[in-house]
């Protein structure tokens, strides 16, 4: 029964605008229309990540709870570990609307939000109110029309550091303008620095583009290794538009869904034959199959977004259950064991 109502509650919600579906889809939420079954664990989906207990590899990326409404109930959905913001210092409206696109063809969307947030102080204060679950973490960024964008990720690292698990440092976003520069090798060291600094106990992650060449890739990595980085998110969404059907493939902003799964996979492939920092795979991740595969190819855990738009919150239990069965297929006894098995195969 409610899986027929969450179906139709996807099929009403893909008749409005989806930006105005997601805000709806954040109030069903903190009223409790949504299933609430608890994270799927097993001693073979148990895994730990950057010192992290996870019941289930299976994460919610950032930017599906921007402002940390909805912590509980999403803590509740089934999530091994889930991220909210992205939080600047201060609050900022993003880009003008429209600025979320659903191409359903594709299975994918496309944003162009800018960071659209309520502001550090007012999110770190609903995170310190956030009781116990599964962990929980910050996607950091900065202001539009911050004079020191790198500045801004160090202090709200400090406004967050006693309120969550861990924090992850965003500079691979398209959508605020020469955010992405700040992956150079020497700028990214020095953001990296300042925000080690200030990050008392948290463990601190790295989220990186899908768009990168090899060698900066190699820079990143390398940067990643230095600086104490406790897992590298890979990735963000895509400005590449190759294969899409939707008459909103020409829109500006950052590519998400299944047609990112290919090239987000090789990039994750590619980071763990240069490091041994814990990755986590996104983007495409839609099914077991394919969170079996970012598993194979190097991830330590996952993270999925776009894909709730089309499957909505049972497709959590979807996944986690099939990763079981996957895993006993092949004989590992823990994700652990699956990590990297078939890397070769994305190279």
């Amino acid at each position: 029964m409610m899986a027929l109502l969450e179906k139709l509650g996807l099929s009403a919600l893909h008749r409005i605008d989806p930006e105005a579906a997601h805000g709806l889809a954040i109030r069903a939420l903190r009223a409790g229309l949504a299933p609430a079954p608890g994270p799927q664990t097993s001693p073979r989906l148990h895994t730990t990540l950057a010192g992290l207990d996870l019941p289930n590899p299976v994460g919610l990326a950032a930017g599906f709870d921007k402002n940390a409404t909805a912590v509980a109930p999403l803590s509740r959905a089934g999530f091994g570990f889930i991220e909210v913001g992205a939080a600047t210092p201060l609050p900022q409206p993003g880009n003008p609307r429209p600025r979320l696109f659903r191409l359903t063809e594709d299975r994918a969307a496309i944003n162009r939000f800018g960071f659209n947030n309520d502001g550090m102080e007012a999110i770190c204060a609903r995170l310190s109110q956030r009781g116990t679950g599964v962990p929980v973490g910050l996607n950091l960024g900065a202001n539009k029309t911050s004079p020191d964008r790198a500045a801004d990720f160090a202090r709200v690292m400090t406004a967050a550091r006693n309120h969550v698990d861990f924090a992850t440092v965003n500079v691979s976003s398209p959508n605020t303008e020469k955010l992405r520069d700040l992956q150079g090798k020497a700028a990214l060291s020095a953001l990296l620095e300042g925000v080690m600094e200030v990050r008392g106990a948290t463990p601190v992650f790295l989220k990186i583009a899908p768009d990168l060449s090899p060698a900066e890739i190699e820079d990143v990595a390398e940067v990643a290794q230095n600086s104490g980085v406790a897992a590298i998110i890979a990735t963000n969404t895509t400005l590449d538009r190759t294969g899409l059907a939707s008459a909103h493939a020409s829109e500006t902003g950052g590519l998400s869904g299944a047609p990112l799964f290919e090239r987000s996979t090789r990039v994750l492939a590619r980071l763990a034959g240069l490091t041994d920092i814990p990755l986590i795979g996104v983007g495409g991740v839609s099914d077991a199959e394919t969170a079996y595969a970012k598993i194979c190819a190097g991830a330590s855990a996952l993270q999925l977004y776009t894909a709730l738009v089309f499957g909505g919150l049972g497709l959590v239990r979807e996944i986690t259950g099939g990763l079981e069965t996957l895993l006993a297929r092949d004989g590992f006894a823990t994700v652990a064991d699956a990590v990297g098995s078939k890397r070769e195969d994305w190279l």
